[in-house]
């Protein structure tokens, strides 16, 4: 029960993450070594080519300083194209305050959790630098251009709320100067088919041009997920290991208090291996039935965690995910079949193994010294 629902939660936490995350990149960033995509109709329609690709849109990255009234802020500047990148990303999906419609030329998108810090608001003028500028006597003059806010987005990830606007591709090759978009952003049918699809586009694509999954561009966050679930079976399959040395015990136990018994079954003809499996079949009983129980428990809980822990919160007055110190509300779940196959393999390979050394015990008693100095 402890481990379906520990890594339940573990699945359901990996799972949200990945969909914050997809919320905000794509699957695929296709670019040029050389920097920047030179011709972004030809590749896009080379990549849309593909029959496991959905979309594609061009984007510029660059990195620069947001100016408003209540302070100044570095930023990422993410262009994107207003009528492909929806199909791309979730740009529309995140907007919680104003229109993504409105953009335009001139429009900004701006995170939540920036907004909230330097005080901006739906319809306020603010203005974003670059350090692309034009080269003068006195030094490199960054470029400013004004903006009008036109929606506030919550992507459910602080890091991104926090660093990144999102402004016009136009606006963004003025802004930074740059004619070439950064790369063409790339959504497919399976995101679990990323690597088998990116290699098949770059060789499509010809020399010079590199592709990166999602995968690739969260690589230490989703390895260190994976360990931490890897760790916390291992871990947790103590609990399991604990239960099987109860077994041990309990039929030990009964061992001696059946001494009488067993010596009475063998002088009347029962064979060693007779005693040895009715030992064996009694310890699996007490093992098949922890492990179905388990299992009941568990994916109850896994499935009904929420309101669970809601009802715990009412008795004990407690709040076990505060809004103001975690991101998200609530406990993700996710049952994955392959997890809760091998717990329960876990469980009853260990509840089969603890019931050899009583068995055995029981099986290698000798009648006659019994029932000399019991009987």
């Amino acid at each position: 029960m402890a481990l379906i629902v520990v890594l339940a939660v573990m699945n359901g936490f990996q799972d949200d993450i990945k969909t914050k995350i997809l919320g905000t990149q794509s699957h695929i960033i296709v670019s040029h070594y050389m920097g920047g995509v030179a011709d972004p109709d030809k590749v896009i329609a080379d990549v849309v080519s593909d029959p496991e690709v959905i979309g594609a849109t061009p984007f510029i990255l660059s990195q620069g300083m947001i100016s408003a009234p209540g302070g100044v802020r570095g930023v990422v500047i993410r262009g994107i194209d207003p009528l492909s990148a929806p199909s791309v990303v979730r740009i529309k999906d995140i907007i919680i305050d104003g229109s993504f419609k409105d953009l335009g030329d001139s429009g900004v998108l701006v995170g939540s959790e920036l907004a909230g810090e330097i005080g901006i608001y739906v319809g306020d003028n603010i203005n974003i630098i670059s350090p692309s500028g034009t080269m003068t006597p006195l030094g490199m003059i960054p470029k400013s251009m004004a903006f009008v806010v036109k929606g506030l987005f919550s992507t459910g990830m602080y890091e991104y709320d926090s660093n990144m606007v999102y402004i016009s591709l136009n606006a963004a090759k003025r802004l930074c100067m740059q004619d070439s978009p950064s790369g063409v952003e790339i959504k497919i049918k399976d995101i679990y088919r990323a690597v088998p699809v990116a290699k098949r586009l770059t060789n499509a694509l010809g020399p010079g041009y590199w592709a990166k999954t999602w995968k690739d561009m969260n690589r230490s966050l989703f390895t260190a997920l994976r360990l931490e679930k890897t760790a916390m079976f291992i871990i947790l399959t103590f609990i399991i290991l604990v239960a099987a040395f109860n077994i041990i015990s309990t039929l030990i136990m009964m061992v001696v208090e059946k001494r009488k018994d067993i010596a009475i079954l063998k002088s009347m003809g029962a064979t060693s291996k007779q005693i040895l499996r009715i030992f064996m079949l009694h310890g699996l009983f007490i093992g098949i039935s922890g492990a179905l129980l388990g299992l009941i428990l568990g994916l109850f809980l896994a499935y009904n965690l929420n309101p669970v822990v809601s009802v715990i919160e009412a008795i004990l007055h407690i709040e076990v995910m505060p809004k103001d110190i975690y991101y998200i509300t609530g406990l993700p779940t996710k049952v994955e079949f392959l997890d809760v196959f091998f717990i329960v393999l876990a469980s009853l390979s260990l509840s089969f193994l603890a019931t050899i050394y009583p068995a055995r015990q029981a099986a290698r008693q000798d009648p006659v010294e019994v029932i000399r100095y019991e009987g």
